[in-house]
């Protein structure tokens, strides 16, 4: 097994040193981008900002973190470069700094937007990279990867409650630091993928068909559609326990919100474990089976939770956890294995896809909570993980 991040010998087998440093990166990068949303509060005091204004602002972060990844892979698809990660997140770093020491409203939407656009860069190419040195084992490379960034985007606000919130604005220049670190575990990492593009090229190269053998073109397509429901099913409803669980929780069972913390905490934790999992489940069992049993599979759990007690509240809230979040590494190694060879731009658009529809879903449950109330909401988004049953259009790939 390769030890070495510049070992000069093409993968043959799964890398884990570069796995877990790409895995790593991930967290640093997702604990930077969970700043942002964390400190609305303190930036809508200073600025006195509006919502519309804070709108805007999250606007301009979605639309430069979300919408670009596609584009970003389906060009470094054609035109990879090694160093691309530690480009991406340089721009990060400007961003924390401008963030930092932004005077006027233009100046912190001009912040976020390079924030943004490093994240665009990240998520397409270090999942190219997770693939390279999965040594076939794609679906463990993906969890491995995955859960950095689930562990970053925990533990990013509770830093900014620590270090930005109680000392102001300027202190999100200590963030600067890790993107500085993340940079560095970049370059390294750079340094081996740049010795594996040749393998790549010539891999790419062999490849005759655009798609998975026996599948036409429609049937490709079709799919991907399939998959982008799936993820809709999957980040609306995640969108509901990750923005307003706590809320629930508070309004029905009258628990205090350091409470709330803690039980949504369960949650997190039961999500970050269940990334783990859903990969090696999908390269030994197959991804179809795993993609069926985390969106499908979840709906009886998930019907059940407005109508219980607070003790089995949160055990479900766990149990769903673990569930649902083994679906994406399924989702998105089944994806890239229907178009071979642009691993970039698959990963672009669904990490792309389910950013949008995380923020969309908070968005519109929040209105809808307002109109309606927030149990109300938990009773109408439990029905979500029944568009699992669209699973059954999907045609077994099996990549060998």
């Amino acid at each position: 097994m390769e030890t070495s991040l510049t070992n000069s010998k093409p993968v043959q087998t799964t890398v884990y040193a570069i796995l877990l440093s790409i895995s790593f990166s991930h967290m640093l990068n997702d604990l930077i981008q969970s700043v942002v949303p964390s400190i609305y509060p303190m930036l809508k005091d200073e600025f006195r900002l509006s919502f519309s204004q804070i709108g805007l602002i999250t606007f301009v972060f979605q639309i430069t973190a979300s919408l670009l990844q596609p584009f970003v892979g389906r060009y470094t698809d054609k035109h990879p470069y090694p160093y691309s990660l530690a480009i991406g997140m340089s721009f990060t770093f400007l961003g924390l700094i401008l963030l930092a020491f932004a005077h006027s409203f233009p100046m912190i939407l001009i912040a976020v937007s390079c924030i943004g656009m490093g994240s665009s860069v990240f998520h397409p190419e270090a999942s190219r990279v997770a693939q390279i040195a999965s040594g076939g084992k794609k679906g463990l490379a993906q969890s491995i990867f995955q859960v950095g960034g689930n562990a970053g985007s925990a533990i990013g606000p509770l830093l900014a409650a620590w270090i930005i919130i109680p000392h102001g604005q300027s202190n999100v220049a200590w963030f600067a630091i890790f993107a500085l670190l993340a940079i560095f575990v970049l370059m390294r990492i750079g340094n081996w993928y740049k010795v594996n593009l040749q393998l790549r090229k010539t891999k790419v190269s062999q490849v005759t068909a655009v798609f998975a053998p026996g599948l036409t073109k429609g049937k490709v397509y079709f799919s991907l559609f399939i998959l982008l429901v799936l993820i809709f099913s999957k980040y609306f409803y995640m969108a509901s326990m990750s923005s307003y669980f706590t809320f629930y929780l508070i309004e029905k069972f009258n628990v205090s919100i350091q409470e709330s913390q803690i039980y949504l905490f369960v949650f997190l934790f039961a999500v970050a474990a269940g990334t783990i999992i859903g990969g090696p489940l999908g390269d030994k069992y197959g991804r179809k089976k795993i993609i069926w049993v985390s969106i499908l599979g979840a709906a009886p759990f998930t019907l059940l939770l407005p109508h219980v007690g607070l003790v089995l509240t949160i055990v479900l809230a766990a149990i769903i956890g673990v569930i649902i979040a083994s679906a994406f590494s399924a989702i998105l190694v089944y994806a890239t294995d229907l178009v071979p060879g642009k691993v970039g731009m698959i990963a672009g658009l669904f990490f792309g896809f389910a950013f949008g529809m995380g923020g969309l879903g908070s968005a519109v449950l929040g209105s809808l909570a307002d109109k309606t109330s927030i149990e109300y909401v938990f009773h109408i988004c439990a029905f979500l993980p029944l568009l699992g049953i669209v699973t059954a259009f999907l045609p077994d790939v099996r990549n060998k």
